[in-house]
């Protein structure tokens, strides 16, 4: 089967709803953005952030309140969900328990009056393409919930939509599974080449399938990017935290010059890039990734380029290729992690410990 990438475009869009007995509540917020043609655009945020509803309403499951919604040149803000050429694979699958595999499949062929012998071809071709064939006669209660997720990915993608939707398709899978299954994911999507929106608020799968990423924050996208840019240039408090494990360490501006800031930290200085408004005494949050930092002896010197600071492990977590740490260092906490435990060892709950920091790895929290 082929399929050929579709741009989509949303306009300024909001969706309030209104309860009993309660105030107006914007579950989306004035959003925009693109997805450009074969590119798979991640919505991310925590429960309640509007990224369902946005989704909801580019399938056309809601209205928007305003704004305007576009699937290559067409307006399909207020047209039916049939009419709108898209795919969507539900949290649950949404399998029919009484239909076979192939039937599950064909279904929406049928319902587009496909001749009968395109659908075969077209639903054996599919179920080749995510790994199921030989499947056509077997039931959902008959299947893993893996193979069920692969069916309702079939189901979608049969029908050859411009534009595929997923809402948390593997929310229901087991932690190695689900591994597994955003991989699959992310290979059929780039082999068909569908524009595709995909709600989560797991940042592990986000990062690992996505194209880029919106992070949504009470309705509103707080950021979009890369993986890589949002995780290493976070534009607020909110996404820092989010992407990965950060540590926000509180230093002052001792000097600008060049483009350059010097930022005291734990009793010696790390120079960063300026940020804007930053004057000497401004104070300002610096990112620390856990990964960045360095456990050594109680002994041990500062570089001339690092920085290093005093501190007592009260916690270990082992987790196999990496032992994660938190360091008290002045009354706060620090995450720390090692990698290579077999080698590099590990260091015991209790330990007084120096915790050094490249002055590379040190990144002011860059301004909105």
């Amino acid at each position: 089967m082929t399929t050929t990438g579709t741009r989509l475009q949303i306009d300024h869009v909001s969706k309030r709803f209104s309860r009993v007995g309660q105030s107006t509540l914007a579950a989306v917020d004035d959003v925009s953005l693109v997805v450009e043609p074969g590119e798979l655009l991640t919505l991310l945020g925590p429960s309640g952030c509007g990224k369902t509803t946005t989704l909801r309403m580019v399938a056309g499951f809601e209205q928007p309140d305003d704004g305007r919604i576009y699937i290559g040149d067409q307006d399909v803000t207020e047209l039916m969900v049939y009419r709108r050429g898209i795919g969507f694979v539900f949290q649950n699958y949404a399998l029919f328990p009484h239909l076979t595999v192939f039937e599950n499949v064909a279904y929406g062929l049928k319902v587009r009056r496909v001749p009968g012998r395109d659908v075969d071809r077209r639903v054996s071709q599919v179920l080749e393409l995510v790994g199921l064939p030989g499947y056509e006669r077997r039931f959902p209660n008959q299947l893993s919930g893996g193979e069920q997720q692969r069916v309702a990915v079939a189901r979608a993608v049969v029908v050859e939509p411009r534009l595929l939707l997923f809402d948390e398709p593997l929310s229901n899978l087991d932690a190695k599974l689900r591994v597994q299954m955003r991989a699959e994911l992310s290979r059929l999507q780039k082999q068909l080449a569908i524009t595709t929106v995909y709600v989560t608020h797991d940042q592990d799968e986000a990062m690992a399938i996505s194209d880029r990423i919106a992070v949504m924050r009470q309705g509103r996208i707080a950021q979009i990017g890369t993986a890589e840019e949002l995780y290493r240039a976070p534009r607020s408090e909110f996404v820092a935290q989010f992407i990965g494990r950060v540590n926000l360490v509180e230093g002052r501006v001792l000097d600008v010059t060049g483009g350059r800031m010097t930022v005291a930290l734990w009793g010696g200085s790390v120079t960063v890039a300026a940020e804007p408004g930053c004057a000497p005494g401004t104070r300002l949050s610096l990112i620390l990734r856990p990964e960045s930092l360095t456990l050594v002896p109680e002994t041990t010197k500062a570089g001339a380029t690092d920085v290093l600071v005093l501190g007592t492990v009260r916690s270990r977590t082992f987790l196999g290729e990496k032992v994660e740490y938190t360091v008290e260092v002045a009354g706060a906490l620090l995450h720390v992690v090692t990698y290579d435990p077999a080698h590099r060892g590990v260091v015991d709950v209790g330990a007084r410990v120096g915790v050094t920091c490249s002055a590379a790895a040190a990144r002011p929290l860059t301004s909105s």
